[in-house]
């Protein structure tokens, strides 16, 4: 049995699936926490060829006792927590549910170690979308936070109580800040991967347009297989502190379109403006700095994301029936 032993939130979305498989490359023992175990827990790890040697187990992250008992049972020496309701447009119709359980979840994973052991080192999953109203161009580690909807609320309150952990109580806490980061394993409600799947489904006569929202706003891209070895780097360090990781470049929402379009000959005219998908509030243009993260933890990141759309490209017509 691996010395080495990582417990992972979350560990159904993209991010878990391919964290866990670097860390098992690693040679870690995993287990991951869900919500309630089901088909769906495990499709994106037999996906990956994993899910046969992971440990999968159910966790309420809202219930103290329930993680206190997790931790002490498998005393893991690293915690990922990528658990999050991370659906920026579902946090407008749903800010309560969004805000109390990125917040408590994260209380209970930091007061938890606390009582547990404090030698665990934890890492929380941080995002871009805390900056918000952004006055200054690229973004570091440094920038003013102001979050422009719920979910970014409650991104940036985990955020300061993973600092705050930190800095009262030794907590070994890592943030890392994380830009846009795709990959084939995002679910169908994302854009980038939501206008891919439907230019298939437009070649093959299973849709007539692709209805969209703003899409003059601009993003940092990156491509998530990548994106979580930073994760990994960022606990192998002694000293705990926060990283921003990004692609350092931004692209606009219509130019993905168009790439995408291209690709599949689909004429502009397929494209459909709904205004009912425009969010009350929304960032206009950010990208980062990730100067921190490869000069300290040695990351290395230098695909663009063009590069990375062709990849989702093939990988979606090969997996498409």
């Amino acid at each position: 049995m691996s010395s080495k032993k990582a417990l992972i939130t979350g560990i159904t979305g993209q991010d878990g699936s391919y964290l866990s498989r670097l860390l098992l490359e690693k040679g870690y023992e995993v287990i991951g926490l869900t919500r309630g175990l089901s088909e769906s827990s495990t499709k994106n790890m037999k996906y990956l060829g994993i899910d046969s040697q992971i440990q999968l187990d159910v966790c309420d992250l809202t219930d103290l006792s329930n993680v206190i008992h997790v931790l002490q049972k498998y005393q893991p020496s690293e915690v990922y927590n990528l658990a999050a309701q991370s659906s920026v447009g579902k946090s407008f119709e749903q800010p309560i549910g969004t805000i109390s359980f990125n917040i408590v979840s994260v209380l209970n994973l930091l007061e938890s170690i606390k009582i547990v052991d404090k030698n665990i080192k934890f890492y929380q999953a941080s995002t871009s979308e805390m900056y918000g109203k952004v006055e200054d161009l690229p973004i570091n580690e440094e920038s003013r936070i102001h979050p422009l909807s719920p979910y970014a609320v409650s991104k940036a309150s985990a955020h300061w109580i993973t600092v705050n952990y930190r800095e009262s109580y030794g907590i070994k806490a890592w943030c890392g800040i994380l830009f846009n980061h795709e990959s084939y394993l995002r679910t169908k409600n994302y854009f980038v991967k939501k206008v891919i799947t439907s230019s298939i489904e437009i070649t093959n006569n299973k849709r007539k347009t692709l209805k969209v929202g703003n899409i003059d706003i601009k993003r940092d891209f990156g491509y998530s297989p990548d994106y979580v070895e930073a994760m990994w780097l960022m606990l192998q360090m002694n000293q705990p502190d926060d990283y921003v990781v990004c692609s350092g470049k931004s692209i606009s929402l219509r130019e993905i379109i168009e790439y995408v379009f291209n690709k599949f000959s689909i004429p502009m005219s397929k494209l459909e403006l709904d205004y009912n998908l425009y969010r009350p509030t929304d960032i206009q243009d950010i990208y980062g700095d990730n100067t921190k993260a490869v000069q300290k933890l040695g990351w290395k990141y230098d695909k663009s994301f063009f590069q990375i759309l062709d990849l989702l490209i093939e990988e979606e017509l090969k997996n498409y029936s």
